[in-house]
């Protein structure tokens, strides 16, 4: 990606820019779309506005809900007297936990103090509003996941504080990692896998035990050995970090370590896999492109610090953008991922810049382009 001092845009944002600015009306008809194209964006270096003195941590949280305000949530508990003393006249604070803001990026609300562990939990390891209007996240550290109220009351919490059983047993959680609510059933799946190795599905209003899954629809196995000279996918998850549900009753799941997207139905059943590339921590965090049939599956790589773009249909990998670095448009282990309906990108980073960035969508790219070095 071309990175400029305070403007970043990747290869195929510029020949598309390019392409609009000196085609005409008969070019700028035949431009790219999404069956024929890949998406283009451009970092929007002002976006988000917080208050001068929030300052956040290991941005762990991501989600754009139905009125299309982005929602975040960070480590404030990482916090140190250093990193809040920006100027002796308008030191620091830790942000709130948990955040919404409006799509200009300025906070609308704003709840959870990290000194209040008895309300809430430090690690707050995901977001997701459900058509219900209930904001989801897990509680990592404490095996929970939690339903608030929009104004952050907590009305379910499943799983049992500070247990964890394995993968087999089904009234405890594993440091779950992120979460999903089908609107049709109203099941809760979550991809409990930072100890366990496993998706999980529960009751969305009950928060009953439904059904669970490792890799490829098999039964988790916790003692298993990954053998690393072997040329085959690993049978079981490593660190199963991410997943999304899309409009056609798939479960896309990031297993991060094994660097791959393993694709299910609804009730478990092993679809289709693609190992992103080789080594690990490829497949960190997932998000699905903004057109009503989803043409897009993104992938943050928290290794390689960018996202990759794949075609839904067949997995394949159309394009890249980001490097490492802090400066706009750049990564520093990208952590979650959401679109808006305009097709904007949103990016939280857990190390080191610990910020949420925003990435316009500015239209589809020649795919020739896009898939340049």
């Amino acid at each position: 990606m071309t990175r400029l001092r305070h403007r970043t845009a990747t290869l195929a944002t510029a020949l598309l820019l390019a392409l609009v600015a000196c085609g005409g009306e008969q070019e700028a008809a035949a431009a790219p779309s999404a069956s024929t194209g890949v998406p283009a964006f451009e970092v929007d270096p002002g976006w988000p506005r917080l208050p001068p003195n929030y300052r956040l941590a290991s941005a762990i949280g991501l989600m754009v809900d139905r009125q299309g305000h982005v929602w975040v949530s960070h480590r404030a508990e990482l916090l140190t007297d250093s990193m809040l003393a920006l100027a002796k006249e308008q030191p620091g604070i830790p942000a709130p936990l948990v955040m919404e803001l409006d799509a200009d990026g300025n906070v609308v609300q704003a709840w959870g103090d990290h000194g209040h562990v008895q309300d809430y939990p430090p690690v707050l390891h995901s977001l997701f509003e459900d058509h219900n209007g209930f904001i989801w996240t897990t509680a990592r550290e404490q095996h929970q996941l939690i339903k608030f109220t929009r104004d952050g009351k907590p009305v379910l919490t499943i799983g049992k504080l500070n247990q964890s059983g394995g993968s087999d047993d089904v009234t405890t959680l594993g440091r779950p990692a992120d979460l999903q609510v089908d609107p049709e059933t109203n099941e809760l799946f979550v991809v409990d896998g930072y100890t366990n190795r496993r998706v999980i599905v529960f009751d969305a209003e009950t928060g009953a035990y439904k059904r669970h899954w490792g890799a490829y629809g098999e039964p988790p196995d916790d003692a298993y050995q990954p053998d690393t000279l072997a040329t085959t996918p690993s049978r079981q998850f490593n660190l199963v970090h991410s997943l999304v549900l899309s409009n056609d009753g798939l479960v896309y799941v990031a297993d991060q370590n094994n660097s791959r997207v393993q694709v299910f139905d609804l009730s478990g059943k092993f679809v289709t896999e693609k190992i992103v590339r080789a080594g690990d921590g490829a497949a960190t965090a997932l998000a699905l492109s903004h057109e009503p049939d989803q043409h897009f599956l993104y992938v943050g790589d928290g290794t390689e610090d960018k996202i990759w773009i794949l075609r839904r249909s067949d997995l394949e990998v159309l394009g890249q953008f980001g490097s490492r670095g802090s400066a706009p448009g750049q990564f520093g282990r990208p952590h979650n991922m959401d679109v808006d309906t305009q097709g904007n990108l949103y990016v939280t980073e857990a190390a080191p810049g610990m910020r949420v960035q925003k990435f316009k969508f500015m239209g589809y790219a020649p795919l020739a382009a896009a898939t340049q070095p």
